[in-house]
């Protein structure tokens, strides 16, 4: 949770928090550990410095602790979802979150749905990125 939070907050000071820690801690707990296959990154230390979960070809996780950004933490994370995906990866990002895109676009998503963020609970725009294994970077499979 504490990876989770930190990232948000660091990425996204706009976007407003819907839930208090508790209820944030209920779902990880509830939701997110029961229904998505959840990785996570250790330190030496064996501290969380990220993680990622997965449900069906959907990325719906990807966080690396604020102070650790830039190190590969993300980038060895999205290799397992790519290694584990059958065909290819979706997900989802706001809009609003810059680097999230550029991370993505980067690593060979490519964008295909924008949002007014009516599907989200934060009513934030957001936009699909996809992942098709054997596409070339940068074009549709």
């Amino acid at each position: 949770m504490a990876v989770l939070t930190a990232s948000r907050q660091q990425a996204m000071p706009w976007l407003r928090s819907l839930h208090t820690e508790t209820e944030t801690a209920r779902w990880i707990a509830e939701i997110l550990l029961r229904r998505s296959d959840v990785r996570v990154a250790v330190d030496e230390g064996s501290c969380i410095v990220g993680f990622m979960a997965l449900g069906a070809g959907v990325l719906e996780q990807l966080y690396a602790a604020p102070d650790r950004q830039g190190q590969g933490i993300g980038t060895a994370l999205l290799a397992v979802a790519k290694n584990e995906a059958d065909d290819g990866l979706s997900l989802y990002t706001f809009v609003r979150n810059a680097r999230a895109c550029r991370f993505y676009e980067r690593h060979g998503f490519i964008a295909t749905e924008w949002s007014d963020g009516s599907r989200n609970e934060e009513g934030e725009p957001d936009v699909r990125y996809e992942w098709r294994r054997g596409a070339a970077p940068g074009k549709p499979a």
